[in-house]
């Protein structure tokens, strides 16, 4: 017997039929032997119903009362999951995240988890019960309600499992595992097998959708193993685990891309100690997260330019702050860009693999496509282009580093 925490995308959960079609796959596992906790999101399009009304009342919500009224989503699936659970001869019992206490800081919209109270979910797996526990919402010190961010329903059973010390964490949703790249803009993505929490980590931050960041960062942190499947067949999914010795003979193990990025250049800066940290620290005050950062000296000895880039949803925001700055700090000019894309390439085989980054600029270089920035790390490699550009690229760094042909397991079958 073991201990899984299952959870389900809005896709899954869509309608009502999608939710007695996930019952019945909580009721198969139940009756296999197994615990079962259940995490699911809203009802697929109902956040987005939720904010649309609040922006009827007022353009700029308050972050407290947006969180209050978007948080109902998922109370109306968990309610519905149960009582589907209860129909069909299964002890269920839904929770909010106040009645089981998922504790979170204060930073409404982007709330991070610091702490489950599981005693009432083992108190109930104990008693025979499926739980079904609302997943993206939490509350804070002062019994706010918080939400954790798009995707953050991830995040929520991943937490539980490490409360729990769950034995896997399932995560359904509408793709059966995560790809080589996006499968709808290559059509020779191949679906992964295994995956490092390293490797994911670095997908979910430049983009991948398959899972929240935040989710894969407490995997890896309390060793959580993540199975990554489809709620829509029974096919093998990926898993999300520590790195493995045959990982690092795979050089490149995905091809990642960001179009929700925007690049902001500040120019003419005095190039002296602390002018950056000046700039930098409004925008830091303010919660705003800064991907690529180059400094380049100016065309005037004495001076630097400083480029990097924000999240799209950040660029008015963080435009204002900069240009209140400029004055300030001596800068000269703002230049700005909305029409830019980040693509990447992640493998843990880079540590021990030369000549990765003059194979990828040459795969570029072959398309006609001219690099803006560049950021690496251990296992990573990202570059700025235009974004009209972005398709191509990933199909011909998909093709350079022949990411179609079968893993190694696969090879040996």
């Amino acid at each position: 017997m073991a201990l899984i925490v299952q959870k389900y995308g809005g896709t899954s959960v869509g309608d009502i039929d999608r939710i007695k079609n996930v019952a019945r796959r909580v009721l198969t596992t139940k009756n296999q032997g197994h615990e079962v906790v259940v995490v699911v999101s809203a009802m697929a399009g109902e956040t987005d119903r939720l904010i649309r009304l609040s922006q009827q009342v007022t353009r700029s919500p308050d972050e407290r009362e947006l969180d209050v009224i978007v948080a109902t989503g998922e109370q109306v699936s968990t309610g519905l999951l149960a009582l589907t659970l209860k129909s069909m001869g299964c002890d269920a019992k839904s929770y909010q995240a106040f009645q089981i206490r998922i504790a979170t800081d204060s930073a409404f919209g982007k709330a991070r988890i610091t702490g489950i109270e599981s005693e009432r979910v083992r108190n109930d797996l104990k008693n025979g019960r499926v739980v079904v526990v609302a997943g993206f919402q939490g509350v804070d010190v002062q019994d706010n309600i918080t939400t954790l961010g798009r995707g953050g329903s991830d995040t929520t059973a991943v937490a539980i499992a490490a409360a729990l010390k769950a034995d896997v964490c399932e995560i359904y949703t509408d793709v059966d595992g995560v790809y080589t790249t996006d499968p709808n803009i290559c059509d020779k993505a191949r679906k992964l097998s295994r995956i490092s929490y390293e490797e994911m980590l670095e997908m979910a931050s430049l983009g991948a959708k398959v899972l929240q960041i935040r989710s894969v960062e407490f995997a890896k942190k309390y060793d959580v193993p993540i199975h990554v499947r489809s709620s829509f067949n029974d096919h093998p999914g990926t898993i999300v685990c520590k790195e493995e010795k045959e990982m690092e003979k795979v050089v490149v193990s995905g091809v990642a891309y960001n179009k929700n990025e925007a690049k902001i250049e500040v120019m003419h800066i005095p190039d002296v100690p602390g002018v950056v940290a000046n700039l930098f620290k409004p925008i830091a005050d303010a919660n705003i997260v800064v991907d690529m950062i180059i400094q380049t000296s100016s065309t005037d000895k004495g001076f630097a330019d400083v480029a990097f880039t924000v999240p799209k949803s950040d660029f008015p925001k963080i435009l204002q702050i900069v240009k209140e700055k400029l004055k300030e700090i001596g800068g000269k000019d703002i230049k700005a860009d909305e029409n830019i894309a980040k693509v990447s390439i992640v493998g843990v085989g880079m540590r021990s693999h030369s000549s990765v980054a003059a194979q990828m600029f040459s795969a570029l270089a072959q398309e006609g496509i001219n690099i803006h920035m560049i950021s690496t790390s251990e296992i990573k490699i990202s570059c700025i282009i235009d974004a009209k550009y972005t398709e191509l690229a990933v199909r011909a760094l998909h093709d350079a580093f022949q990411l179609d042909r079968p893993e190694v397991s696969e090879e040996k079958q």
